[in-house]
């Protein structure tokens, strides 16, 4: 009786975390789907490339500052590492898409004027 219970309440578990992750992916939409395939793409995910480059929010002007300061520092020729000096290029770069994902989203849809 009581693998009964506990059966029928890891069910239930399952059922809310699935209709959990069903509205959290319908939420997401056609942006979390475009920030995956540019996650994909880049080999690196959003919160990697926030951490690298030391932003919590995107802001153009944060990221460029720290990108700017990140890849002199690590520049091999002041005794820096190529390494740490591409992953903040390939951070910038998944940041700059995650920019243009979120403007392509705030635009309105284009109208086909012609008739």
């Amino acid at each position: 009786m009581g693998a009964q219970v506990v059966g029928r309440a890891f069910a239930r578990a399952l059922q809310q975390e699935y209709a959990a992750s069903q509205a959290a992916a319908k939420a997401r939409g056609r942006s979390g789907q475009q920030s995956a395939a540019a996650s994909s793409i880049t080999g690196m995910s959003l919160q990697e490339a926030q951490q690298i480059l030391n932003i919590s929010t995107l802001s153009p002007e944060e990221i460029q500052k720290n990108y700017d300061h990140l890849f002199k520092v690590n520049d091999k020729s002041v005794g820096g590492s190529f390494y740490l000096q591409s992953k903040v290029v390939r951070a910038k770069e998944r940041l700059d898409e995650e920019l243009s994902i979120q403007t392509q989203d705030k635009q309105p849809p284009e109208r086909n004027t012609e008739t």
